[in-house]
């Protein structure tokens, strides 16, 4: 290995939060266990600002076998490198899942640029922030039991509510693409190759970033698992998108494919996969059913498009 505070999510985001827990690992406990803070030596600061109004520090658990950060207050960029003999010049920013009020850090995060990495592609986990979350286990489970219990509000989303309402982590994976630009030439990084994929809300971030008009501009994006309705109008120059879900998805399988649509209606690269199982969350979890195949046919594709031949 080389949030938003004090405001209310539109209804897409309800819906991603309310996946927070819907991570399925076979053989795994559903407990949240509390861990100390790892070490993360290589974790860069992106210097985007604490998250105002924070009260609650950065903590840490265990969960399915994986862990989990919230509470984030300080957007933080970690580099997987690979192997100079086989890099390519392609990067990928990976934005973990969780319904912006934790981070899937494993099975999101470090699994998925590891992966990346093998492939000859350098991977950079987006520990971006969060909303606030009560302190201690005891609240944090009673505020996610009220959220599971239907009693959160669903206000109607608006016209651009996904760039007002994620406007601190849009910031921190603005800030993720243009550090990356910054040192491209010591990480051997093509700053026209830097593409981005997220999980469920990462995902919802990647496509806010994607959409915000803004200086990110990646080459490419993956969205798995994350809602599939149509979040505004597709620029001309819209990067080709990978997407992955389930169809027994329970919370973003049955909106439609408006998200695939807008997409194929502005004549932009587009490939869907809808996977017959899989749930909610299976990220790297190695399950019995075909969407564990997700990473390998993400690899063929961006094979497909020269991004895993080295840079010229």
């Amino acid at each position: 290995m080389r949030a938003i505070h004090g405001r209310r999510l539109p209804g897409w985001a309800i819906g991603a939060a309310l996946a927070v827990s819907a991570a399925p690992a076979l053989a795994q406990s559903d407990r949240m266990e509390p861990m100390a803070t790892p070490a993360q030596p290589t974790a860069i600061p992106l210097n985007t600002g604490t998250l105002p109004g924070a009260t609650a520090k950065e903590s840490w658990h265990r969960q399915y076998g994986s862990s989990f950060a919230r509470n984030v207050t300080d957007a933080t960029l970690t580099p997987f490198l690979p192997d100079p003999a086989k890099a390519t010049g392609t990067a990928v920013i990976v934005a973990p899942g969780g319904g912006f009020r934790t981070l899937s850090m494993s099975n999101e995060g470090w699994d998925v640029a590891k992966a990346l990495a093998d492939r000859g592609v350098a991977a950079f986990v987006l520990k971006y922030r969060l909303n606030q979350t009560p302190a201690d286990m005891a609240g944090f489970e009673r505020s996610m039991r009220e959220m599971f219990s239907g009693t959160v509000p669903r206000p109607r989303p608006a016209p651009g509510a996904a760039a007002n309402a994620l406007a601190p982590q849009i910031a921190d994976a603005n800030a993720a693409f243009a550090l990356i630009r910054s040192r491209a030439g010591e990480w051997k990084v093509d700053p026209n190759r830097i593409g981005m994929i997220g999980f469920s809300a990462g995902a919802m971030l990647t496509m806010a970033t994607t959409l915000a008009n803004g200086p990110a501009r990646p080459a490419f994006i993956g969205d798995v698992y994350g809602p599939l309705a149509a979040m505004g109008p597709v620029p001309a120059d819209a990067p080709p998108l990978f997407v992955a879900i389930a169809a027994d998805d329970p919370f973003f399988a049955n909106s439609g494919f408006g998200l695939i649509e807008s997409w194929k209606a502005a004549k932009r690269p587009a490939e869907f996969h809808l996977y017959e199982q899989g749930g909610h969350g299976f990220g790297m979890y190695p399950k019995p059913t075909t969407s564990t195949g997700w990473f390998d046919a993400f690899a063929r594709w961006m094979d497909m498009h020269g991004w895993l031949k080295r840079a010229g």
